[in-house]
């Protein structure tokens, strides 16, 4: 067949074209009547789609079923499809699920298989001796799949999150100065000052008035004030977003990440055709993408000239990200703005979902609220008094409360890897395009790594001197970062506004569900957010 093993649709395309051309001309000088009307491009057409015919029922029945060394593995059988595997159970739950509820059902040694689109094989990995040979150990001989980041690439360029190998090395290195804690100190002013001008923003606009709200929607001031923390932290620059949801940034920002229909047909295209096809068709979701970039990009490129000016003139530089970044003097501009869009993506929506998770759990779970408003209020007087790092990180049940959302709902529910040599994992032989998924969502509620309240909010796991592990035996128990080279380079940027924004939210507000036995769904998408919206209800508190 001329390949064995999981391929993509395009790897073998131009093999199949060329052979079926070659086939029909020998064809027909040789052996015309074996031919289609002795005419070389029927001969050839109908070569190439025989060719096809025999592939197909070759990689989509015959290999994953008799052939696959992976096959002894465990393997998941609910919701089976003969020809597309689990890929449409996959699709009609929430990013994560499936794969939550296989690690804790299907007797496995750290190793699940399952066949997505056209039954191309998966490999779920569940227990952190397998999960460390992939993020850790073998880390470059695992990368992102092509596919998945040709249309991302076109939007964020490749910087530190979408680079790889050698390159990622460099990015890591002379970024790893600007997240040291010691610079992310100097942010939690940043963050805490955002943080209040949120709560302040939602009490006048949500509270206030004739005609006050009966239920706030959480996200979308969750994701304003991601937008100027990540502004202002990130790249010292305040995109105002809070006082004004139009700016042509904001719109910008959800035009571009924003997840609709046409974008779901586009990703799904790039299986059978080329991304630069794709991005060329006429649809409006091309145009949106292609204006939005280029204001997005343009503002970026803006921000880093004037850096550069005031770098070149000696004056003092803001403790933001890129500031610091470009003060190392190792990165080009088009790096800086790969960096910066980057941080755009990366900073903004999975903090968003975050808040949004702690104000559903603490909504349902009242208790733990008070608890937590009672140690905010202990700790901070005032809404308007200033706070930083030596505040905010003495509050160990903030902490506990923070960690447990993220294990609970991680921004991030699944990610994925592919071989890109023959390789192993745990001794078992791994070819070379063989896709992992990694699936924090999974790993994070194990039973057996977190123990059977793994899928229980519980932040009093991570108390009594275990505000590290939560009482997970391993680091691995917890993936909402990942872990290696490869792990989330702005952990402590993302943890520490996270616990400023809780502590603004939770100290400001009383809240609780807009309705007994309220349920959430959560949308399909890279982040994990509520399908609706996650609307509360809010009572102000003596502060």
């Amino acid at each position: 067949m001329g390949m064995v093993g999981p391929t993509t649709f395009w790897s073998s395309y131009t093999f199949w074209t060329g052979s079926s051309i070659a086939a029909s001309i020998l064809l027909v000088k040789a052996a015309p009547e074996f031919t289609l009307s002795q005419s070389v491009t029927k001969t050839a057409i109908a070569i190439f789609f025989a060719q096809w015919l025999v592939y197909g029922i070759y990689a989509v029945i015959l290999y994953p079923r008799y052939l696959s060394p992976l096959r002894h593995l465990p393997t998941v059988t609910e919701g089976s499809n003969p020809i597309m595997g689990q890929w449409f159970a996959i699709t009609r739950e929430a990013s994560g699920e499936p794969m939550r509820r296989w690690t804790n059902t299907i007797e496995n040694d750290g190793m699940i298989r399952y066949l997505g689109f056209f039954n191309r094989e998966r490999i779920l990995l569940t227990k952190p001796k397998a999960l460390s040979e992939v993020l850790n150990t073998k880390n470059y001989e695992f990368q992102r799949p092509g596919l998945l980041l040709r249309g991302i690439k076109a939007i964020l360029g490749e910087g530190l999150l979408l680079a790889e190998g050698d390159d990622h090395k460099f990015q890591r290195k002379g970024l790893a100065p600007a997240f040291a804690f010691r610079h992310i100190k100097e942010l939690y002013p940043i963050f805490w000052s955002k943080s209040r001008e949120m709560v302040k923003a939602m009490e006048e606009v949500e509270l206030s008035g004739e005609k006050p709200s009966e239920a706030v929607e959480i996200g979308g001031w969750a994701s304003r004030a991601a937008l100027d923390i990540i502004g202002l932290g990130g790249m010292g620059q305040d995109f105002n977003s809070l006082a004004d949801p139009n700016t042509e940034l904001n719109n910008t920002y959800r035009k571009v990440f924003s997840p609709n229909r046409q974008a779901q047909i586009l990703g799904l295209l790039q299986f059978f055709i080329p991304g630069w096809i794709v991005r060329a068709l006429p649809l409006s979701r091309n145009d949106d993408i292609a204006a939005a970039s280029k204001v997005a990009r343009g503002t970026a490129r803006n921000l880093i000239r004037q850096k550069k000016a005031r770098l070149d003139q000696k004056e003092k530089m803001n403790p933001d990200i890129i500031s610091i970044a470009l003060e190392s003097g190792v990165f080009t501009e088009e790096k800086l703005l790969d960096n910066m869009m980057t941080f755009l993506a990366a900073g903004h929506e999975t903090t968003a979902s975050s808040l949004t998770w702690v104000a559903y759990l603490l909504a349902k779970h009242p208790e733990v609220q008070s608890k937590l408003r009672d140690e905010i209020h202990e700790h901070i007087s005032n809404l308007n008094n200033d706070v930083d790092d030596t505040i905010i990180d003495q509050m160990p049940y903030l902490h506990a409360v923070c960690q447990e959302v993220l294990r609970l709902y991680p921004p991030v529910p699944v990610t994925l890897r592919e071989a890109v040599q023959d390789t192993s994992i745990q001794g078992q032989p791994i070819q070379k395009g063989t896709v992992i998924m990694l699936s924090p969502w999974a790993v994070n509620a194990s039973k057996e790594l977190w123990g059977d309240d793994a899928d229980q909010f519980n932040p009093e796991r991570w108390t009594g001197g275990k505000a590290n592990s939560g009482g997970a035996t391993s680091n691995y128990a917890a993936l909402t970062f990942l872990h290696g080279p490869r792990s989330c380079i702005g952990q402590r940027f993302a943890t520490a506004e996270m616990a400023c924004l809780t502590a603004a939210l939770v100290g400001k507000f009383d809240f609780e569900l807009s309705y007994p036995d309220q349920v959430v769904v959560i949308k399909g998408g890279i982040t994990a957010r509520p399908r609706d919206g996650m609307h509360l209800k809010l009572k102000p508190v003596e502060w």
